[in-house]
């Protein structure tokens, strides 16, 4: 296996506080360790990247067109190991006030996908089986989400599974100061 290498994602929110809070994800392209599979836009460190953070700001713009000013970064989130392909992917959540047209870099992203939170937190939307995929050792109970023809799994799936309970508390907080009147 290769060496750990660092990566970042951003995890484009929309509609933040509204009844269709939904998060962007790409269809990665054919090829890759992570070809075909559903993401979060992003990549592997450049070394002209000042950090991580604009990692995950370049990769958004190149990948889905996604401009830096339209995001407005609210935290940096726990970072995920992939098991097989060896990235060390620090996610950072941030509100994006327009959305689409998305441009997709068609030598990196087959599709942008829109996805509705509550769907991503339905646990009845979840399933399991047993896979068997290159590069394993022996096959695995693996959780996924449909998402039409596509599967949503790995480590998307587990920066999504974290994200979403810090969301609602982050959501109730802001709530929260919002009603506060300072007395």
């Amino acid at each position: 296996m290769d060496p750990v290498r660092a990566a970042a994602v951003l995890v484009p929110l929309l509609g933040a506080g509204g009844a269709e809070e939904r998060f962007v994800l790409v269809v990665r392209a054919p090829g890759g360790p992570h070809g075909g599979q559903i993401a979060f836009p992003g990549g592997v460190r450049d070394p002209t990247d000042p950090d991580l953070r604009a990692t995950a700001l370049r990769e958004a713009w190149e990948e889905i067109g996604l401009p830096a000013e339209a995001v407005r970064m609210i935290t940096e989130l726990p970072s995920v190991a992939t098991r097989a392909s060896g990235f060390h992917i620090t996610p950072f959540l941030g509100i994006v006030g327009t959305q689409g047209p998305w441009r997709p870099n068609p030598g990196e992203i087959v599709d942008v996908l829109e996805v509705e939170i509550a769907y991503l937190a339905d646990r009845a939307a979840r399933e399991r089986a047993v896979w068997r995929r290159e590069g394993w050792e022996a096959p695995r109970e693996v959780t996924f989400i449909r998402l039409g023809d596509h599967i949503l799994w790995g480590a998307t799936l587990r920066i999504i599974d974290d994200l979403l309970p810090r969301l609602g508390a982050w959501k109730l907080r802001a709530a929260s100061d919002a009603g506060s009147d300072g007395t």
